[in-house]
């Protein structure tokens, strides 16, 4: 036995129970989103308390209506964070899909469904040339989404007015997609607002692809590492393309219920679920090509509303909204910010 060397282990503290329960807790956090859980609970208790109405039924359906299109709204938005990018151009598919299937539709004088197709086979490509230019020359998705939601919007306004500097075109919503959004619909006989209808099928089919297909699998392997991904046989340029295309058409389709709820489109009506798209994924605990799902998105999501409605119910003003959201996501990247990264562990 060489001098110095004893065969009695070292002797280290063992952990408090108090820190045994925080590490239990991080663990449970991890796993579920008991945080964003107790913000909602939270702030729902202090609307009940200090805004009259807001426990009614109608106060409610409204609530679960704008939590609904706000998380529809970043579900494409959550996809991209998971694998690592980063989408502007949400607000620009949301009015440009909107204009489409309302002026554009008559303007081409095509039904509506005919006119939805082809706005969502546009926003496929030019969210899949998105995913092309990002990963092939490895520019910023900040930079190239701005610019193709820009283009979507311009384009349309050109085409649609043959060049004319002035016109300003503007779409209203036909009467079935307005009661399809509006308050006070029913679900299979029940009171229950079809748009949160919705949404609850798209967080199980959201669900099942991550999860359960190769193609989610995959994206999410890219996120984690995507220099393991390719050598994993990934075709993570596919995977890039795709997640992108389907970004694009998934605002267009956001821009229908938007259009539905407001009952009219103009240029700026996607401008709020820019933010709220990407708050919604931050807050709700996914992070940049790291861990999360679509289930807390729409969790963040619903805290947004809960806020943005008791701000409002209190006077405040959007730009008080606007300084929310800031101090919202840095809150968010501090707190997640502190884990090993996910590529880091794989």
């Amino acid at each position: 036995m060489s001098a110095g060397y004893s065969e009695t282990p070292s002797l280290r503290p063992l952990p408090s129970s108090r820190k045994q329960l925080a590490l239990r807790l991080v663990a449970l956090q991890q796993r579920f989103p008991l945080l964003q859980l107790a913000l909602v609970i939270g702030v729902y208790a202090y609307g009940a308390a200090t805004l009259d109405g807001f426990v009614s039924w109608n106060s409610t359906e409204l609530i679960l209506i704008l939590a609904s299109i706000a998380g529809l709204a970043s579900a494409g938005q959550t996809f991209l964070i998971l694998m690592g990018g980063f989408d502007l151009s949400v607000p620009g598919f949301i009015v440009s899909g909107a204009l489409f299937v309302t002026a554009g539709k008559d303007a081409l004088h095509v039904s509506f469904i005919v006119a939805l197709l082809m706005a969502m086979a546009c926003a496929a490509v030019l969210g899949g040339i998105s995913g092309q230019i990002c990963h092939r020359f490895r520019i910023q998705p900040l930079i190239v989404t701005l610019a193709m939601g820009t283009i979507a919007v311009g384009g349309l306004i050109v085409a649609l007015s043959g060049g004319g500097a002035a016109y300003v075109p503007a779409g209203s919503a036909p009467a079935w997609l307005a009661r399809f959004t509006s308050p006070g619909g029913r679900t299979f006989g029940v009171q229950f607002p079809q748009v949160t209808t919705l949404l609850i099928v798209v967080i199980i089919l959201m669900g099942i692809f991550v999860y359960r297909t190769p193609t989610g699998r995959r994206l999410l392997a890219t996120g984690a590492n995507q220099r393991a991904a390719e050598y994993s046989l990934i075709n993570t340029r596919r995977v890039w393309t795709g997640a992108f295309a389907f970004s694009a058409v998934a605002s267009v389709l956001v821009g229908l219920l938007v259009l539905g709820f407001a009952g009219s489109i103009t240029l700026t009506s996607g401008d709020p679920y820019l933010f709220q798209s990407v708050v919604a994924v931050i807050v709700g605990g996914t992070i940049f090509g790291g861990p999360g799902d679509y289930t807390r998105t729409v969790i963040g999501a619903l805290f947004l509303t809960l806020v943005d409605v008791v701000l409002s119910g209190h006077g405040a003003s959007p730009a008080a909204q606007q300084i929310f959201y800031g101090v919202a996501i840095l809150f968010a990247l501090s707190l997640y910010g502190r884990g090993r990264r996910l590529r880091d562990r794989v």
